[in-house]
């Protein structure tokens, strides 16, 4: 039986780094300011969205490694990063980079699967191998083999006055640990948990064998558990778009809410030859969403959640939901903030 008395241990927000494309500094830097705040509201996470040609940020990593120089606490994550676009010889450098500068604070989510318009970029992405790419849980084993300092060269030693070292460098022990894999389906679910893996849930599912996205979402973490050596502590983090409107102005009220109802119909039956199904927002006050968090199959399964911010709001927006998130609604799942 789920235990929906469970108090929520962490707490954590998702921003897609929204920017406009004649200043992208300014979002940018929002977005850093942005996660300031959460650490100084006492969250424990927060993640990048990774964006490629639209306008949010495309490189979490950098971003991050900015973060990692503001912040002393707050742990610093990417959700995801697709591997479709990405080296994982150099992904693991910079990861493990950010992780060194951050002392120990990154948390690496990850996905696989053709990148998006792979017809349209793979001329330039991968000009001379596009035929021959491998986009399968191949390139999640290569990053993590080089995370967990694996040999990546048959050459170690000095040669002149440079000394080469046979795995990535730097080598952030326990980084490793903190690799999470983005699912959206039983098999992704099955294989994060028998590769020991940690889950990213989000407010996207393929409805395979169900059409509530509740019962999915709690699908996909009770089959993670049960094939991940860990098994009930195998660590599973919830994401749903919340929107409490407790210190929100009426105007805020409003458009939140006719945000939300714009993306509705989309909820109500699975989407496309893959059945892809969206959860609603949810919008109200912090006890109106605590009160349907604590309904939810997915989140009565969880201990740790991270809430999505709505990608096209405003900075004040984003202040006042993260602080009535921290201050309201976290306290009343039984959450308590960091020092």
């Amino acid at each position: 039986m789920p235990d929906t008395a469970r108090p929520l241990a962490k707490l954590g927000f998702l921003s897609i780094g929204l920017f406009d494309e004649a200043d992208p500094f300014a979002g940018h830097e929002s977005t850093l300011q942005i996660i300031e705040l959460g650490e100084q509201l006492g969250f424990d996470s927060a993640w990048l969205r990774d964006r490629h040609l639209q306008y949010g940020i495309s490189s979490p990593v950098a971003v991050l490694a900015a973060a990692s120089q503001r912040t002393t606490r707050i742990e610093l994550g990417t959700a995801v990063i697709p591997l479709g676009f990405e080296n994982p010889f150099r992904l693991a450098e910079d990861l493990a980079t950010v992780d060194v500068l951050s002392r120990g604070r990154l948390n690496a989510g990850v996905s696989v699967g053709p990148p998006t318009h792979f017809d349209d970029i793979k001329a330039h992405l991968y000009p001379d191998t596009a035929e021959g790419e491998n986009f399968g849980h191949d390139r999640v084993l290569r990053v993590l083999a080089n995370l967990r300092g694996d040999a990546v060269s048959t050459f170690a030693g000095t040669e002149g006055i440079e000394a080469y070292s046979p795995r990535i460098q730097p080598h952030s022990p326990g980084l490793v640990n903190r690799v999470w894999y983005g699912a959206a389906g039983l098999a992704s679910a099955a294989w994060a948990g028998e590769n020991g893996l940690n889950l990213l849930t989000s407010s996207v599912v393929r409805a395979e064998e169900d059409d509530d996205f509740a019962r999915i979402q709690r699908s996909h973490i009770d089959l993670f558990r049960q094939t991940h050596p860990l098994g009930q502590a195998a660590r599973a983090s919830q994401g749903l778009v919340v929107i409490p409107t407790d210190t929100a102005t009426p105007e805020q009220v409003t458009r939140y809410r006719a945000y939300a109802e714009s993306r509705f119909a989309r909820t109500q039956t699975p989407q496309g030859p893959q059945r892809i199904l969206f959860a609603p927002d949810i919008v109200g006050s912090s006890a109106e969403i605590a009160d349907a968090l604590r309904a939810h199959a997915g989140f009565q399964a969880v201990d740790e959640v991270v809430f999505a911010l709505p990608f096209s709001f405003e900075h004040a927006d984003y202040v006042q939901i993260l602080t009535d998130v921290a201050t309201v609604l976290g306290p009343l799942l039984g959450w308590k903030p960091g020092a």
